[in-house]
């Protein structure tokens, strides 16, 4: 399925949940992906652990400059106040529109819904989340259910940390096609 190797995480500055960064982007690697983090600002973004600061991680493009083309799939990871962030940013939000209109794989965990709700894609679409964003995604036109991972179409969603195994073998199933 995938022209490129290469996956798209796209993260704000900070607010990461940091396993929904680091483990999705290890299994991708080990899938024989190449992980590609994207991020509104170059430098680098600010994992969190809940709510203490953990690791940094080197932005490798910025999201205005990222083409949909180059990317086989785009991971969403959650953390509270980076999909908030996210989702303030045009350029983020019109790159997540345009990859979720390209039909290729969009996978989004915990809060990250919260970018594809301002990019309006959910309608008719079935899906999960952290359980505080389902009135949320039922204004926005989609059906919230609560489970471990959900793939409708080309979207792949999950709702907190412990569902990262079922998540992470999801995207990269959905990947390789």
């Amino acid at each position: 399925m995938a022209d490129s190797k290469k996956i798209a995480f796209l993260t704000a500055g900070e607010g990461i949940e940091r396993v929904e960064l680091t483990e999705p982007w290890k299994a991708v690697q080990d899938a024989g992906f190449e992980p590609v983090l994207l991020s509104p600002e170059s430098g680098e973004v600010q994992t969190f652990d809940h709510l203490d600061k953990s690791t940094t991680q080197q932005v490798d493009q910025q999201v205005k400059d990222a083409s949909v083309d180059d990317f086989a799939a785009l991971v969403l990871p959650g953390g509270v106040a980076n999909p908030d962030a996210l989702r303030t940013d045009k350029d983020a939000v019109s790159f997540v529109k345009t990859f979720v209109d390209s039909g290729k794989p969009v996978a989004a965990i915990c809060h990250a819904p919260w970018t594809l709700i301002e990019a309006d894609v959910l309608r008719g679409k079935r899906l999960t989340s952290w359980p505080s964003l389902q009135t949320d995604i039922r204004n926005a036109g989609g059906d919230w259910v609560d489970e471990q991972v959900v793939v409708d179409g080309n979207l792949i969603t999950s709702r907190n940390p412990d569902d990262l195994p079922a998540f992470d073998e999801a995207v990269v199933k959905a990947v390789k096609g």
